[in-house]
């Protein structure tokens, strides 16, 4: 299975909860990339398989433009991002940040396109599902899966779901693709949380606060035949790790096993309708970073079985 990841996802964010050395720690796990286009490992115990670890290319301004509008997509150009902008985005912004993110856009398009060519493919990024057409919001620059969806849209696909599993609302995406009949957008998150302002998703189910594991995964499962009855030919799924008990920024309380066996239900509905799927990380902000890297590198696993 090919697993797209660079060690760039790495950035320097002095201060901030956003964990960004998780990218490369979960690819030490899965067994390491070489700097190669592509290079099979297999994890170091020797047990688990292989993965074909790929360096992503930078989105193109133009495949960007497909989502994001020639003004906003000029600021970051131009690194001419308003303090007003900064602080929607709630990021420790530098120019350099433009490229790391385009870079993370490219990685969930080309995994993508992998998933439609081998039934299934891996992103360690991406899930920037708070980024709106126009501007960014909550550590989101630019919409990658959006991105994704409308490069595939463009000569590959006509209609795609999004099952996003972020404990937070998806709201830029569900803005962005609001009057397109093709894109299937399913958020179950935290309701009393992140964003305040939740743009309707085709599906949306707002869980309570300290609703668990099972309440979670009821509520999934019924939910997974109406994303299937879209008939996709893509699934892209969000398979945030901040519904998990221990996360800072979340409060559902799922447990590991919980989370797990989230993963098996997106997978096994996906594997059920013969629809290819990409995988995504989006959130994860465990007081420690190695529970976020438990929860994200069993879902690669799962995805793999």
């Amino acid at each position: 299975m090919r697993v797209f990841y660079s060690p760039r996802y790495e950035i320097a964010l002095p201060g901030h909860i956003w964990p960004t050395a998780k990218y490369r720690l979960i690819a030490e796990r899965l067994g390491g990339p070489e700097r190669s286009a592509l290079h099979f490992r297999r994890r170091p115990d020797l047990s688990g398989p292989a993965y074909g670890f790929v360096e992503p290319r930078e989105s193109s301004w133009d495949d960007l433009a497909l989502v994001h509008t020639a003004e906003y997509l000029d600021k970051l150009r131009a690194n001419t991002l308003t303090a007003e902008d900064i602080a929607t985005l709630e990021l420790p912004w530098h120019p350099a940040l433009a490229d790391a993110f385009r870079l993370m856009v490219g990685g969930t398009c080309d995994a993508a396109a992998a998933a439609l060519e081998d039934g299934r493919a891996a992103h360690l990024g991406g899930g920037l599902h708070h980024a709106f057409a126009n501007h960014g919001e909550g550590f989101c620059p630019l919409n990658d899966v959006a991105v994704a969806v409308r490069v595939l849209q463009s000569d590959r696909i006509q209609r795609a779901a999004i099952v996003d599993c972020d404990v937070h609302h998806g709201n830029g995406t569900a803005f962005i693709f609001e009057r397109d009949p093709d894109v299937f957008t399913f958020s179950i998150h935290q309701q009393l949380n992140y964003p305040f302002f939740k743009p309707r998703s085709d599906l949306d189910i707002g869980l309570e606060d300290g609703a668990g594991d099972g309440r979670y995964l009821d509520a999934l499962a019924g939910a997974l035949p109406r994303v299937i009855g879209h008939r996709p030919q893509i699934i892209f799924y969000l398979a945030g790790a901040d519904p998990f008990e221990g996360d800072r920024l979340g409060g559902l309380k799922l447990t590991k096993a919980g989370l797990a066996a989230r993963d098996r239900l997106v997978f096994d509905a996906a594997r059920a309708a013969g629809v290819p799927i990409v995988t995504v990380l989006a959130g994860g902000y465990a007081a420690n970073v190695d529970d976020t890297v438990d929860i994200h590198t069993a879902t690669i696993e799962a995805l793999t079985a």
